[in-house]
C-alpha cells in the first residue's frame, strides 16, 4: 500500500513577519520554519494506516526551498519511510504547487493508494491545494476530515457549519484532507530523529515535475503589514461625582468614533 502525505513548511506561530524588500512575498531569511499543524494529523493517520497494513510505505511530499527542510525530517522522524521534495521558491500559487505534487507522486514511480494532507496551511489559509491535486489526478475528494476508517472502501466523517457530521463512503485511491480532532499526533523520538538522517530523500526541480512559469494563476505584490493601532484611552473615574460624565463619554466615543454600537 503506497500512502503519500502532501506537507508545507510554514513560519513559527511565533515568528516575527517582515514584507520583503520588494513587497512581493515576505523576508524568510530569519524564520524559523515548522511542519504546518494540519499536516501533523495528515502524517499521523498514514503511520496508523501503516501499522494496520503489513508493508505499507509513507512517502512524505513537499514543495519549496532548499534551505530548511524540518517540516521533512520532522514527518521522516515520526515514522514515514521516505521523503521527496520539489525544489521550488515559497512564494508559489496553489495551482503550481498542486501541479507539482502531481508530478512528485507521479516521478516516484509508486501508485497511490492513498493521499493525504492537512485541509490548510495556517500561513495563507488558501484551502484549494487538495481539491486541485485531486481534480488534476482525477480522485474524489474529501476535506476537513476528523474521522477516519479504512477497509475496502474509505468511511470518513466530516466537518460542516453548526457542529454536524457528514458522513462518505470513498472508493480508494483518494485525496483526504485532515483536521484536528482526527487523531493526536506523536512526537518524533530520539532514535527517530536520528533515523530520519538516513532515511531517502529525493530532490526534483518545478521543471523535473512539469512546472513551468506559465502555470502561475495567481502573482503576489504589496505585501505590507497592518497599520498599527491608535494607543487606548484611559479615563480616571476614581472620583463619583465625575463617573456619571465619564460613562457618557465613553458610550458616546464608542458610538461615533469606533462605531460598535
Amino acid at each position: 500500500m503506497n500512502i503519500f502525505v502532501c506537507v508545507k513548511q510554514v513560519p513559527d506561530t511565533e515568528t516575527k513577519i517582515q514584507p520583503s524588500a520588494d513587497g512581493t512575498f515576505i523576508e524568510t531569511s530569519s524564520i524559523k520554519w515548522i511542519l504546518n499543524p494540519y499536516d501533523e494529523f495528515a502524517v499521523e493517520q498514514a503511520l496508523l494506516i501503516k501499522q494496520a497494513n503489513s508493508g505499507a510505505t509513507v512517502t512524505v511530499v513537499r514543495v519549496g526551498g532548499t534551505k530548511d527542510t524540518e517540516a521533512l525530517r520532522t514527518a521522516l522522524a515520526m515514522g514515514a519511510d521516505e521523503a521527496i521534495l520539489v525544489e521550488a521558491e515559497d512564494n508559489l500559487d496553489s495551482y503550481m504547487i498542486a501541479k507539482a505534487l502531481k508530478g512528485a507522486i507521479e516521478k516516484s514511480g509508486k501508485n497511490p493508494d492513498l493521499i493525504l494532507t492537512g485541509k490548510q496551511a495556517i500561513d495563507d489559509d488558501c484551502l484549494q491545494v487538495p481539491q486541485l491535486l485531486a481534480a488534476m489526478m482525477n480522485l474524489p475528494s474529501v476535506s476537513v476530515i476528523v474521522g477516519f476508517e479504512d477497509g475496502e472502501k474509505l468511511t470518513v466523517k466530516r466537518e460542516v457549519e453548526g457542529g454536524a457530521i457528514e458522513v462518505y463512503e470513498v472508493s480508494k485511491p483518494a485525496v483526504i484532507a485532515c483536521n484536528k480532532g482526527l487523531n493526536t499526533p506523536r512526537y518524533a523520538s530520539l532514535p527517530g530523529i536520528m533515523k530520519a538522517k538516513r532515511k531517502p530523500l529525493a530532490t526534483h526541480s518545478l521543471a523535473d515535475v512539469g512546472v513551468t512559469a506559465d502555470d502561475r494563476r495567481v502573482v503576489y505584490s504589496n505585501f505590507q503589514l497592518p497599520p498599527e493601532k491608535p494607543p487606548g484611552k484611559k479615563f480616571d473615574a476614581m472620583d463619583e461625582g465625575a463617573q456619571r460624565g465619564i460613562v457618557k463619554e465613553v458610550i458616546g466615543l464608542l458610538r461615533n468614533e469606533a462605531k460598535v454600537i
